[in-house]
């Protein structure tokens, strides 16, 4: 009981640090999964670098940021929303040297139907990146997209969160410009990724914890 309560003690200590010590962010963070597999090594690489931030912006508007962690090289050039019914109309931003424009080209997701359930784009509800598609992609460090979405019929930000989790709502990723010369398809994680700051708080609490039973005999 008492080892426990230290483990309690410790975990909670742990979180309200990371509070302070760990960047806040703006809401969780998904990475991807191929679901193509065109050029070896290539999946391994983009799955590591791409990844989505999906953040509240309050009045029923919802965000969708992509970003690219550039080690090897790609460039995310088209991106698809797989929807219930929850998403409406969207707005695209982005920072310098990327350009997107909606209605992507192909319309559905490269390699969608080769899934179960397989991944169908909602009307409407894509973009891929100008001439230089490549240059105009997200392509580089720094580098961003954001989709901002109305939400449908009430829904919340909440729900968005339990349809990503649950598979009603799936968002797809055409990736280019690979050192191969070849392309991948990509699809979100159903739950977002722990922030690195807590793992490692809470990592250091419990080995720390682990050391002072050590030394007590216990």
């Amino acid at each position: 009981m008492k080892l426990f309560k230290q483990v309690l003690c410790t975990v909670g200590v742990a979180m309200a640090l990371a509070a302070f010590a760990a960047p806040a962010s703006a809401g969780p963070i998904y990475t991807f999964s191929c679901i193509t597999d065109n050029a070896p090594g290539d999946c391994t690489s983009a799955e590591s670098q791409l990844s989505m931030e999906v953040i509240d912006d309050g009045g029923g508007l919802v965000s969708f940021l992509f970003t690219n962690a550039v080690g090897d090289a790609m460039s995310i050039t088209d991106i698809y929303f797989d929807d219930d019914s929850l998403l409406g109309a969207f707005t695209i931003t982005s920072s310098a040297g990327v350009s997107f424009s909606p209605l992507a080209s192909p319309g559905n997701l490269p390699g969608g139907s080769s899934i179960t359930p397989a991944f169908v784009t909602s009307l409407g509800l894509s973009a891929d990146s100008d001439a230089p598609v490549a240059a105009n992609g997200v392509d580089a460090a720094g580098e961003w997209i954001s989709f901002q979405f109305s939400l449908l019929g009430g829904d919340t930000y909440a729900s968005v969160l339990t349809d990503l989790e649950t598979g009603d709502l799936r968002v797809g990723l055409h990736v280019q410009a690979f050192e191969s010369g070849s392309s991948e398809s990509l699809i979100n994680n159903g739950n977002p990724v722990p922030e690195p700051g807590t793992l490692l708080l809470l990592g250091a609490g419990l080995t720390s914890l682990a050391s002072r039973r050590r030394r007590s005999g216990r």
